[in-house]
């Protein structure tokens, strides 16, 4: 979804986290991130969760300036070209 008011290079994916275990378990440490991700603003006043799948939540920053959206989603890897980093098969 666009952004009003972020350029293209603000929308760029990044990693937040990465996590090894169970389904349940990743999506659990992707709901923790959404309640502790603050990107790079200072003084978040206010933090809206809003839930798209348990996959997947759009999240609204509010702090003293403006207001700030982020959309975290949970991937899994599935191939890297760098055999060592899958020395085992994926769950």
């Amino acid at each position: 979804m666009p952004v009003s008011g972020v350029s293209d290079a603000g929308r760029d994916g990044r990693t937040v986290a990465e996590f090894e275990g169970s389904a349940e378990e990743a999506e659990a440490a992707l709901l923790q991130a959404a309640h502790t991700y603050e990107h790079t603003l200072w003084k978040v006043r206010r933090r809206e969760i809003f839930k798209c799948s348990s996959r997947s939540y759009f999240i609204r920053l509010q702090n003293r300036l403006a207001t700030y959206v982020f959309l975290i989603q949970l991937a899994e890897l599935v191939h890297d070209s760098d055999s060592k980093r899958l020395d085992r098969p994926a769950t």
